[in-house]
C-alpha cells in the first residue's frame, strides 16, 4: 500500500482541528473510534475509496472528495 497525499489538506474538527493531507490519514481517522456518530454511507464511501486509493485502485483525489463528503455528513469538516 502506497500513501497517497492530497494536494490540499482537509480539515476536521473533533476533539480538535486535525489536518489530513493524504489517503493514509484520512483512513486512520475514518477507521478510528473518535469519528462521531453513525457511520453513514458516505463514511463507508470514503473509507473503500481511501483503501482502494492506497492499493492504486482510485486516485488521492478521488480518496480527497470521498473523505469531504463523509466529513461533511458527520459535521466535521471545517469548510475553507
Amino acid at each position: 500500500m502506497s500513501e497517497k497525499r492530497f494536494t490540499k489538506p482537509v480539515k476536521i474538527r473533533l476533539d480538535k482541528v486535525h489536518v489530513i493531507g493524504s489517503t493514509r490519514e484520512a483512513v486512520d481517522f475514518l477507521m478510528s473510534v473518535h469519528w462521531p456518530g453513525e457511520r453513514g454511507a458516505r463514511h463507508h464511501e470514503a473509507r473503500d475509496t481511501c483503501l482502494k486509493a492506497l492499493d492504486g485502485v482510485r486516485s488521492a483525489a478521488e480518496a480527497r472528495h470521498a473523505f469531504v463528503e463523509a466529513a461533511r455528513e458527520a459535521g466535521v469538516l471545517l469548510e475553507e
